[in-house]
């Protein structure tokens, strides 16, 4: 039976790549984004690739609207929840990977709604580990650390090509793998967490930073 994947914030970056790794892998993907033409443009993209991709826009952050913070947290909830709520009725067991971060267990200046909401996604994915693991549905997490993305572009400038970054981060050894990760990088961990090579997996967060998260 062909496994069907939803994937959040899949118009770009790590989103689409794990839709990319998701449907070569044979699963059929469906992306949600809030961006239409990026949305549609980018299950374009992964048809011409031979991956059975369809896009819905939607909002992940609430029922209605809320502000860009509550995305984080109350997007992997609202997500989880009504993903579980169709598995459990239908008595179909699967799989659930949130995005975490490395930050959720940091503190950082100027990062506190951040890094405050990755640690409610941590603390979310444990619970629900707990309570759907009685469905046959495991849920994981996996906390990235610099990821080449569109995110990393702030007020035009690439916080990745700043010499601060490589001077702390790549020459500094900081980051002992000496740069930031590929988005199919990551992808492949969410592809692993999903898979049935992972079916021991339960409430775990997986971090994904080349060694960053060692050095702190």
């Amino acid at each position: 039976m062909t496994r069907t994947a939803l994937v959040t914030g899949g118009a770009s970056g790590i989103g689409l790549a794990t839709a990319r790794r998701l449907g070569v892998d044979g699963a059929r993907v469906v992306l949600v984004d809030r961006r239409p033409v990026a949305g549609v443009a980018a299950a374009r993209l992964l048809v011409s690739e031979g991956v059975d991709a369809t896009f819905i826009e939607g909002d992940v952050a609430s029922e209605s609207s809320v502000r860009s913070f509550d995305v984080i947290a109350f997007g992997a909830y609202f997500c989880a929840r009504e993903v579980a709520r169709a598995m459990v009725a239908a008595s179909a067991p699967g799989v659930i990977v949130n995005v975490s971060s490395i930050n959720s267990t940091r503190g950082l200046v100027s990062s506190s709604s951040y890094n405050a909401a990755k640690g409610a996604v941590d603390q979310l994915t444990r619970c629900l580990a707990l309570e759907l693991a009685d469905h046959g549905i495991r849920v994981n997490a996996v906390a990235p650390g610099f990821v080449d993305t569109p995110m990393s572009v702030v007020d035009g400038v690439d916080e990745l090509q700043t010499p601060a970054f490589r001077s702390v981060y790549v020459e500094g050894g900081r980051i002992p793998l000496r740069r930031a990760a590929q988005p199919a990088e990551i992808a492949s961990v969410i592809a692993f967490l999903a898979g049935p090579d992972a079916s021991y997996l339960c409430g775990a967060v997986l971090p994904v930073d080349g060694g960053l998260s060692v050095t702190f």
